[in-house]
């Protein structure tokens, strides 16, 4: 991306990196215009297999202004990506009963480990079971430098979570054995 910042951070939870990339020229009418030229990058394309889900932990700004949990999941099908939040809509429960566990033994569906429902892969619409006709809610996702990432979201920050900055070195000591 030509003429783009970069500023790497971690996360708790699941989430190995995510970087936020500030597009240039973005401007910030009230913050809409912010969200939506910015780029947060979940994860690399190589760590989500063809055929499997990943699951992943962000924080998410509530409306007052407090940091939430926001378990996401993304798929790949070939050179695809599909994004989707980690709840089913028919109970809103974590579609993976067992950590990392969304897919079904052919790698064709996204299914709910609590009631088996199964969701196309590439619209999240349900198909069989309880939630038949309804949808996972999408996330919009955008590959970018081998990255995939989110835009038009607004994750909270990083603060409080005692985490070092990016530009800090981790302390290094060198004994003899």
């Amino acid at each position: 991306m030509i003429g783009a910042a970069r500023y790497d951070w971690h996360m708790a939870c699941s989430v190995p990196y995510l970087r936020l990339r500030a597009l240039a020229g973005a401007s910030n009418v009230a913050g809409r215009d912010q969200l939506m030229t910015t780029l947060f990058a979940i994860c690399a394309t190589y760590e989500v297999d063809d055929g499997q889900a990943t699951g992943f932990m962000l924080m998410r700004k509530a409306p007052d202004g407090s940091a939430t949990p926001w378990p996401i999941l993304i798929a790949r099908k070939g050179n695809n990506f599909f994004g989707y939040e980690n709840a089913c809509p028919h109970q809103g429960l974590r579609l993976d009963t067992r950590p990392g566990e969304f897919m079904d033994e052919d790698g064709n569906f996204i299914t709910c480990g609590n009631h088996h429902a199964q969701f196309d892969l590439d619209t999240g619409h349900c198909f069989i079971g309880p939630c038949q006709g309804q949808a996972l809610t999408p996330i919009k996702l955008i590959i970018d430098d081998g990255d995939v990432c989110l835009t038009g979201i607004d994750l909270a920050e990083e603060d409080g979570l005692d985490i070092p900055e990016p530009d800090e070195m981790p302390e290094v000591q060198i004994t003899a054995d």
